[in-house]
């Protein structure tokens, strides 16, 4: 069960990167993102309100229970992890080619799984090093393929800050299995609606200083902020994908590897957006990179079984 919800999280997520690129295009980062936060947090504080009263009942999906003070400290750091990883990725994306940042994004398993290897002791069989390899091949023709679009990896701060907005997801998806594990699996045993609820809220307050203390004294020396209805359905997908990926890591035998794996399919999604709608260069070397990021995907979902 937890297989076809990690696959069902990673068509989500892919139509949230559309609506995402969309809505950075000739955008500003911060307010989007804000508002981003904004929408996320009006999905899910109905879920806190209506719990608390009892309107809620405690056998309900949806029901989100109250949490500790110290429960409430591992939501936050989950919070600061995820709006640091959402900023970097949000300037990556919005001045790099979807089908380039795509691929660079579903090699993210692979820095879970090697993080799983160290945290949860996780071992890696053949097939697992068989992907791990696949994949840094994949790496390496997708930095020649970005060369032919004037995009140098050394050299190009926004792949860097693509690269570290992966390190900081895959160090949130290992901090994910560690709320969301029972204590006799490693884990806290945190309940998914509290720790998804609450981490947006946390999200909404940061974003709202970054927002009036970084971005609005100097808007107007920076790039205008522009409505556009493709925001609101960021929120949407990507509240609904990890509502997903929550339940699926709660349920028994979830392995983070797997999951985080499975999600990276997404890259499908946003790079048949980005071919045949935005017309991107280099298609023809770019699915081969693909290609191999989806083959090193297999050989790991392959060794995980």
């Amino acid at each position: 069960m937890w297989v076809i919800l990690a696959f069902l999280s990673a068509a989500l997520l892919g139509f949230y990167d559309v609506f995402k690129k969309q809505s950075l295009k000739d955008n500003a980062v911060i307010p989007v993102l804000m508002l981003n936060t904004l929408f996320s947090s009006l999905l899910f504080a109905p879920f806190i309100i209506l719990s608390s009263y009892g309107v809620i009942s405690t056998e309900s999906l949806f029901y989100t229970p109250s949490c500790a003070i110290g429960t409430h400290g591992y939501i936050f750091l989950k919070s600061c992890i995820v709006l640091s990883s959402w900023l970097l990725a949000y300037f990556g994306l919005k001045h790099l080619p979807l089908t380039i940042v795509g691929p660079i994004n579903a090699t993210r398993p692979v820095m879970v799984l090697l993080g799983a290897l160290v945290f949860f002791a996780e071992r890696l069989n053949l097939w697992q090093w068989l992907g791990v390899i696949v994949a840094l091949i994949g790496i390496e023709m997708l930095k020649k393929t970005s060369r032919r679009e004037g995009i140098d990896w050394w050299h190009d701060k926004w792949i860097y800050f693509v690269i570290a907005a992966n390190i900081l997801g895959a160090l949130s998806g290992l901090y994910d299995k560690y709320l969301m594990a029972s204590p006799q699996a490693g884990g806290i045993g945190l309940d998914k609606m509290a720790v998804q609820s609450w981490y947006t809220i946390y999200q909404l307050f940061m974003m709202t200083c970054v927002l009036l203390v970084l971005w609005y004294p100097r808007r107007k020396q920076s790039t205008p902020f522009r409505w556009t209805w493709s925001i609101p359905l960021i929120s949407i997908f990507l509240s609904t994908a990890d509502f997903v990926y929550f339940y699926a890591l709660g349920l028994e035998g979830a392995m983070i590897s797997v999951v985080s794996m499975i999600r990276r399919g997404s890259v499908v999604v946003s790079f048949v957006f980005g071919a045949l709608l935005l017309h991107e260069k280099n298609l023809k070397s770019k699915v081969l990179d693909l290609i191999l990021v989806l083959l090193s995907m297999l050989l790991l979902f392959i060794g995980s079984m």
